[in-house]
């Protein structure tokens, strides 16, 4: 779209001049040439900037009459930019630590009089996802940090919004939370693994003494390669979260179950709807203790949102005979609620034997890896083994072919994960679960939430996610450093903002395959038509 009104006048004016007098190459005096003129919105001003360009006039010189830029334009904006880099800067601090959505920010900006269209909010935004990220992965800026701790913790993950499109991997420093390297990858194979592993190992100035990860088998074999010697702790929470999935689907499934048969509660609470009398009351307070029952769910690995429910229901009904007890006679709306929980859970009583017992052997070893007696790791070790000893020997004399198998699916997921589990207790500061970069992911969602209104992670953020997860991060943590860009940041600005546009131009041939997929197939065969011609 057009512009639809006349660039704001300049208000101030200014000079800048070359600070080099003398080529770099051969020594020449610097000969002035040429000025060149433009206008720069900040929140304070509409600047006119007077560029003033030298020249190396000697003949031989490789760089001779290429033009040398003041160097101080590159602190008002960027190249070929309308808007200075406080206006850039204010942008992200109202996205990222205000939660402000587009429009809330282009209303922001129009109350302090920077005239700007909603449109130039969302291309200022990439921006200063490009500039926070170039920032905060600055050297000059992370290499102290990392040398006043002398080690790295490295922890590795990726998330995936898209089934089938790309992942972004994100590495960070168990001690010091930074986020050291985050790039997306068409795929997750251990080449494409241990060169980002080899890429941050290369860069740092300190060793890596301990990796973090989930079980994936690759990121094994990648941290095999590239960190050899290194301890490779793999995730508790991950680990428990795999091996005990069949007894969590078991225990989902009696509780599917079970909710089919206490259905009927709303007829009940229908039933006193109105009435104010003590009796109504406690028949409401009953339905609302149901209610709560089945609308509460867990997660897994070590919630049992089926043996919850069924137990809190057996609660109810044991009140509800207590009650009939003294009472000898219930009200009616008691009395059918007593008889609907009682046939529900009789109906499902043959599901929870085994799923009880499993999910005893799971909180076993949960306990066991939080270490809360701080134990040595040859002691965790040997009770692991006591236990999974009682674990084999009970799936070996079961009659139950349900619980066999999941036993013995925990069992053979232990036997995967077992090399990984210990190393967190014979290593100070590395933790035993991977939850924190979970959290970050997590973190950035949810603070995307209120102003995209996107529940999970956007499609886009693939695209973007190796700028904006720094972007976002770095702002909440640390909104007060703002845009602290280095020393001759454009350079590495622009190989940053190529990228991103390749990675971009990828998506966008994939909406225009969907879009019109006969158009999209004709260009590629004349294409391909073309390389078959002789020359």
């Amino acid at each position: 779209m057009p512009r639809t009104r006349c660039r704001p006048r300049p208000t101030h004016a200014q000079t800048l001049k070359p600070v080099t007098t003398l080529c770099p190459e051969c020594g020449h005096r610097l000969d002035f040439d040429y000025a060149n003129f433009r206008t720069v919105t900040t929140l304070d001003a509409v600047t006119r900037l007077t560029l003033q360009i030298r020249r190396c006039p000697q003949l031989g010189c490789p760089r001779y009459h290429r033009p040398y830029r003041p160097e101080a334009e590159s602190h008002f904006a960027l190249p070929h930019h309308e808007f200075g880099l406080d206006v850039i800067a204010l942008v992200g601090r109202l996205r990222y630590a205000e939660h402000r959505s587009v429009p809330e920010i282009h209303q922001e900006l129009r109350r302090r009089q920077v005239a700007i269209a909603q449109r130039t909010v969302t291309n200022l935004l990439e921006r200063y996802d490009e500039l926070r990220a170039l920032a905060t992965a600055d050297p000059q800026r992370l290499h102290p940090l990392l040398q006043g701790q002398q080690r790295v913790l490295l922890a590795i993950d990726g998330l995936q919004p898209d089934v089938g499109h790309e992942v972004l991997w994100v590495l960070r420093d168990c001690l010091s939370g930074e986020i050291l390297l985050a790039k997306s990858l068409l795929s997750a194979s251990t080449r494409d693994l241990a060169a980002l592993l080899a890429e941050v190992r290369d860069a740092l100035p300190v060793p890596i003494t301990g990796a973090l990860s989930d079980g994936q088998e690759t990121i094994r074999q990648a941290v095999a390669q590239e960190l050899p010697g290194v301890p490779h702790q793999l995730c508790h929470f991950h680990y428990l979260r795999e091996a005990a999935r069949p007894i969590y689907e078991a225990d989902r499934h009696a509780k599917k179950e079970l909710k089919k048969r206490v259905r009927g509660v709303r007829p009940i609470e229908r039933s006193v709807e109105g009435e104010e009398d003590a009796e109504a009351e406690i028949v409401r307070g009953y339905c609302a203790a149901v209610r709560a029952a089945v609308t509460d769910d867990g997660r897994p690995p070590l919630a049992a949102p089926g043996l919850v429910l069924c137990a809190r229901l057996e609660a109810i009904a044991a009140s509800l005979d207590r009650v009939a007890a003294r009472a000898r006679v219930l009200p009616v709306g008691l009395r059918k609620l007593r008889q609907l929980l009682r046939r529900g859970l009789e109906q499902t009583a043959s599901l929870w034997p085994s799923v009880r017992v499993a999910y005893r052997w799971v909180k076993q070893v949960a306990q066991l890896l939080k270490n809360r007696a701080e134990l040595p790791v040859a002691a965790v070790r040997r009770r692991l083994s006591r236990i999974l000893s009682g674990m084999r020997q009970v799936a070996a004399q079961t009659e139950a072919e349900d619980l066999r198998r999941q036993l013995r699916h925990f069992l053979k997921v232990t036997k995967s994960y077992r090399p990984g589990l210990f190393h967190c207790y014979g290593m100070a500061d590395l933790p035993r679960t991977n939850n924190d970069l979970e959290h970050l992911f997590g973190s950035h969602r949810y603070h995307e939430r209120p102003a995209s209104g996107r529940m999970a992670a956007s499609p886009g953020l693939v695209v973007m996610g190796s700028v904006r997860v720094l972007a976002g991060l770095a702002t909440r943590l640390r909104p007060e450093e703002g845009l602290e860009l280095p020393t001759g940041y454009v350079a590495r600005w622009q190989e940053i903002r190529a990228g991103l546009a390749k990675r971009r131009e990828a998506r966008r041939q994939q909406r225009r395959f969907r879009r019109a997929p006969v158009p999209y197939l004709q260009q590629l065969e004349e294409l391909a038509d073309k390389l078959s011609l002789p020359p």
